[in-house]
């Protein structure tokens, strides 16, 4: 069985957060590992507050574990400070490089709070040189480059920087909290051109998003889902851009089950078992 490893912090309805991870690689046929970046005081409605685990813990767990079981792919979610950030990317050196990295560069939780802070955002983007895919949603795309978003020019401006200038491989920009279609944007790159060692080619594809409208109110942790099964669906051997699609679809058809745990945001519902 394959093995992906969560690196996320704690949501204790299991909406989001590492327990919603662990039923994701699940659903999907895979063996999960977790590694707890933080603890969250939350209920279905809102996060209360953010405690960092303790960033030499979070270290001595992944150096501790990855001697012993080697991850077939790695989802990372939730860092809440700039020390657990830098001990995230001391831990990646011991992995296989080889080894495909899901960052899902959380910034803010739905209501708002912060979950990163400010001074960690710099330390974040040196992790995105380690990545296979960045996954952002709106709001983070455009705190992280400063680029406006609210068109799909923008959109793909931001994922140009995310490419060259954080240098990653490939950006998943969700179009989640766009008025109108929430169609996604993957950039990939393809490889350095011409003589300018600054240059680099870049596919960009637009992929269609139907709005699921929900009559008992917004469901809670679909990010951390669609990061989640995209670093399952890499870890059973799909490539990026068929990880991206059937990720995409396995949450469609969560959100369309999404079921009410408390007296605030949904939670995904899960098909069986793959």
């Amino acid at each position: 069985m394959k093995i992906v490893l969560t690196i996320a912090g704690s949501d204790p309805t299991g909406g989001a957060g590492l327990q919603a991870d662990l039923q994701v690689i699940r659903h999907l046929g895979c063996h999960g590992m977790g590694v707890l970046s933080a603890l969250t005081v939350q209920d279905t409605a809102k996060v209360h507050s953010v405690l960092p685990v303790f960033p030499s813990v979070v270290l001595d767990q992944l150096r501790c574990l990855v001697r012993d079981v080697s991850p077939d792919a790695v989802k990372i979610g939730m860092l809440a400070s700039d020390d657990v950030v830098r001990n995230v990317s001391l831990a990646l050196a011991s992995i296989d490089p080889d080894v495909p990295v899901v960052v899902d560069p959380i910034l803010f939780a739905s209501d708002g709070t912060s979950l990163l802070e400010r001074r960690a955002w710099p330390a974040l983007q040196g992790l995105f040189t380690r990545s296979t895919l960045v996954t952002p949603n709106l709001p983070e795309a455009e705190a992280l480059t400063g680029v406006d978003v609210s068109s799909k020019q923008g959109c793909e401006k931001a994922a140009r920087v995310f490419i060259e200038e954080f240098e990653c491989r490939g950006v998943l920009v969700k179009g989640g909290h766009r008025q109108g279609a929430p169609d996604d944007l993957l950039a990939l790159r393809v490889g350095d051109v011409g003589s300018n060692p600054g240059e680099t080619e870049i596919s960009f594809r637009w992929l269609e998003g139907h709005r699921v409208e929900l009559p008992n109110g917004p469901v809670h942790g679909t990010g951390c889902a669609l990061s989640t099964a995209i670093a399952t669906e890499l870890a059973k051997g799909s490539d990026l851009a068929v990880a991206v699609d059937r990720a995409r679809g396995f949450v469609a058809d969560a959100l369309g089950n999404a079921y009410a745990v408390g007296s605030g945001a949904l939670v995904l519902g899960y098909s069986s078992p793959a």
